[in-house]
């Protein structure tokens, strides 16, 4: 092969990014070849959505498969090219002969003579550019492990600056719902409703702490993580003997350990005299004893308020968990009503009340018309609370027996509360209804 033909040859198994042979090279959507960990460092630098360093070219996908064609290339082109290190490191002060083997036992390199010794002849003996080869393979692995941890951490980030940023705006919103509650019962409760709130500041002030100081952890992880991924990266390229004398000084990756999610939740307090004063509306078997099986759908805004990133995934999908619906006993169109449903036994479930034109349908589509809705999930082993009119995620305790039900018709009302706690859930903005409305309770197999 002419030099020409040479130069063309390498140009071709050459990642335009770092300007070396291609290590775990990959073809992205136009066409293109660079190495893997090139790729990656692009994106770690802010360039999203990812875009072809060449032909600036937006890639959709961003997962590709190793080009192994290339990949046997570039091995193949850095066995034949010269090793660029100092030949007096590289020359056997013995024997005056050129290093060329590596014992894999010693972690040595060695020339033919001392390879053939009684210290290593029964060693495994391998060509300086295989053993090179082979510890690139490993390095590879550990970048593939170091990138996933990075990604993971960087979702558990996005997600805790989502809360930090939700529990604002709620623990605003909790405070006026709490005046709201307190200036339904009697005045003598002022004192209360002040250690409450100031309470809830506390409380709240910890909690945004602890978001705070997972968001410096997480940073502070990503950082590290960045280093020890951008030195391997170095490594990689560096020529053979000098990778595998890296390699001698270099201790082995420590294990990354994941770092876990803060989940922001407020202490339910309790509210004297509240359910005393509820109890003087209370509707005595308030809701049927035959169960309807349905299928239950939560609408897409719902969805993507209540399970964030996850609201595919959502519990009773009509698709996924068998449903069953009690209906009330009768229809609400005036006065106030409170009914007590119990909670123990269930994990997912939907409480509140919707319009009374919906008992006939059994596919019950959960959306904010007229629909006011507590919500109970499940999802790997964390329950939550939420509403649904507006969707909002409820940062409070879990009710774990009897939740009451508080609709005053008259003026737009509907509250839930903790009877066990003697505590406020959430009280829906005041609305104004139209039309009758029905208790509903929907429960899924688990």
């Amino acid at each position: 092969m002419d030099s020409y033909s040479l130069q063309a040859f390498q140009n071709e198994i050459i990642c335009s990014i770092c300007m070396n042979f291609f290590i775990d090279p990959v073809t992205i959507d136009c066409g293109h070849n660079f190495c893997r960990s090139c790729l990656c460092l692009c994106c770690e630098e802010g360039r999203a959505p990812m875009c072809c360093p060449e032909c600036r070219k937006i890639s959709v996908k961003l997962d590709f498969n190793t080009n192994v064609t290339l990949k046997k290339l570039a091995f193949l082109a850095r066995q034949t090219r010269p090793q660029n290190i100092n030949n007096s490191h590289n020359i056997c002060v013995l024997h005056e002969e050129t290093k060329e083997l590596f014992c894999e036992v010693d972690k040595q390199l060695l020339c033919g003579p001392c390879s053939e010794s009684p210290e290593h002849m029964a060693h495994s003996h391998s060509p300086i550019g295989w053993a090179a080869e082979e510890c690139r393979e490993k390095l590879i692995k550990e970048m593939d492990y170091l990138w996933k941890i990075n990604q993971e951490t960087q979702n558990n980030l996005n997600q805790e600056t989502r809360k930090f940023r939700s529990l604002v705006d709620y623990v605003s919103l909790r405070k006026v719902i709490i005046n709201i509650q307190y200036q339904k019962i009697h005045l003598f409760l002022y004192e209360e409703e002040q250690l409450h709130l100031q309470a809830l500041d506390r409380e709240a002030k910890e909690l945004f702490q602890q978001l705070q100081d997972s968001q410096v952890r997480m940073t502070q992880h990503l950082e590290r993580m960045k280093d020890m991924y951008r030195e391997l990266w170095e490594t990689c390229h560096m020529p053979d003997v000098e990778l595998l004398q890296a390699i001698l000084c270099r201790a082995d990756l420590v294990q990354m350990q994941k770092t876990q999610p803060v989940n922001p939740e407020l202490t339910s307090w309790r509210i004297t005299g509240v359910l005393d004063m509820l109890n003087n509306f209370r509707v005595d078997n308030a809701l049927n004893t035959e169960m309807t099986p349905c299928s239950i759908s939560l609408s897409e805004d719902v969805r993507r308020v209540i399970f964030e990133d996850d609201h595919h995934s959502a519990p009773m999908d009509p698709q996924g968990v068998e449903s069953f619906a009690v209906w009330g006993t009768q229809a609400f169109t005036s006065g106030r009503h409170y009914w007590e449903v119990d909670m123990t036994h269930s994990s997912n479930w939907i409480l509140g009340v919707c319009r009374d034109s919906r008992t006939a349908d059994t596919n019950i589509v959960i959306d904010t018309d007229e629909t006011f809705l507590l919500i109970s999930s499940k999802r790997s082993n964390h329950y939550s609370l939420s509403t649904n009119s507006p969707p909002l995620i409820q940062h409070v305790q879990r009710p774990l027996g009897r939740v009451g039900v508080f609709l005053d018709y008259d003026n737009g009302s509907v509250s839930f509360f903790d009877v066990s706690k003697g505590s406020l859930i959430y009280d829906f903005p005041p609305s104004s209804f139209s039309s009758p409305l029905r208790p509903l309770f929907c429960f899924g197999c688990t």
